[in-house]
């Protein structure tokens, strides 16, 4: 049975209230015999902490940022990471807590608690690696074609750059002396993604991981383990793949090469959504300054960004979106063996 998470009562920001007595009374309202031990772990968009336990090893609380996601669409977080899990694809998924449920409530948060796992991110400089990721990729993508999402979101690439270049200038945030520069660059970058999308022609989409890059992959000894399915979505599938890539472009045509050699070995891949990739990068770009500018009332974001509200950030964008806007009118990226 779903449930609506209760207002918040007046506070500068909804996780003033998430005070370290509120995170371990909500562990203990779900069944975890909690030591008090309470460590927070590097997060901005969800708030993670370490929680000791008197009866076993640690584990990892998420207490999801009140308003970004309904109930529904966490579930569906779960259920695809549970799916994937059950099918011996190596994620973290959320624990089944005591009461039964992997997402609990307490006061206003919606939280869910995770095993602990180490390791580092994977060097995707080696060839094996990059084979072995491709692997397990074809494998996710195996089974997030089986369904569909009904509560998350997929990627409309054109109106979400719209949508997010509307957010900044009107919010104020490009300094008036730069929106001359930014606002003849922005229509110029939209024209080239559809362009870009045009060449690519249709592709299928599915259930991804979505935010599928190296520090989202946990290596150690031989295993993998891919983490944090928070941005899950429907999506292309080389949306998983780009942000693996690094280097100049002859090195990210090797790298997507080994990547797809793995992943044909349990799925096709459409060769032609290598034009999606540039496409995918400026809206990440433009993307990132959105997601800044939306999450500023949140204290941590001015205190750990601050350098967004300088007019030095917005130079160095425009700058950075121009060379976007070149590699935009380039060719697609070249696979091995292709001319």
């Amino acid at each position: 049975m779903q449930h609506e998470p209760p207002e918040l009562t007046t506070s500068t920001h909804p996780y003033d209230q998430l005070t370290p007595e509120v995170i371990l009374d909500a562990l203990e309202e779900a069944g975890f015999a909690v030591s008090g031990r309470l460590f927070a772990l590097n997060s901005y968009e969800n708030r993670v902490y370490q929680i000791g336990l008197d009866d076993g090893p640690p584990v990892i609380a998420k207490f999801y940022r009140p308003g970004r996601w309904s109930e529904a669409a966490i579930r569906e977080e779960h259920e695809f990471s549970l799916d994937l899990q059950q099918a011996d694809i190596p994620v973290v998924a959320p624990l089944v807590m005591p009461g039964g449920d992997t997402l609990g409530q307490h006061q206003a948060f919606l939280f869910a608690v995770f095993p602990q796992r180490g390791g580092q991110a994977p060097d995707t400089s080696v060839t094996d690696t990059l084979y072995r990721l491709g692997q397990w990729l074809g494998q996710i993508h195996n089974l997030g074609a089986l369904k569909s999402f009904n509560h998350r979101p997929g990627f409309d690439l054109i109106q979400g750059l719209e949508e997010h270049n509307a957010l900044l200038v009107n919010g104020g945030w490009v300094p008036d002396d730069l929106r001359p520069a930014w606002d003849s660059l922005i229509p110029d970058l939209i024209a080239g993604c559809r362009q870009r999308m045009a060449d690519a022609g249709t592709v299928d989409t599915l259930r991804i991981h979505g935010d599928c890059h190296a520090g989202n992959i946990l290596c150690r000894d031989e295993s993998m383990l891919f983490v944090d399915l928070d941005d899950c979505r429907t999506g292309p599938a080389v949306q998983d793949m780009w942000l693996l890539l690094n280097g100049e472009a002859s090195e990210r045509g090797a790298q997507l090469g080994e990547l797809i050699e793995g992943y044909e070995m349990f799925r096709d891949f459409n060769r032609r959504e290598r034009h999606l990739i540039e496409p995918l990068r400026c809206y990440r770009q433009i993307a990132h300054c959105a997601w800044l500018a939306r999450r500023w009332e949140d204290p941590a974001f001015p205190r750990f960004f601050p350098w967004f509200a300088q007019p030095r950030f917005w130079s160095d964008q425009i700058l950075a979106l121009r060379e976007q806007l070149s590699a935009l009118q380039e060719p697609a990226i070249s696979l091995p063996g292709q001319f």
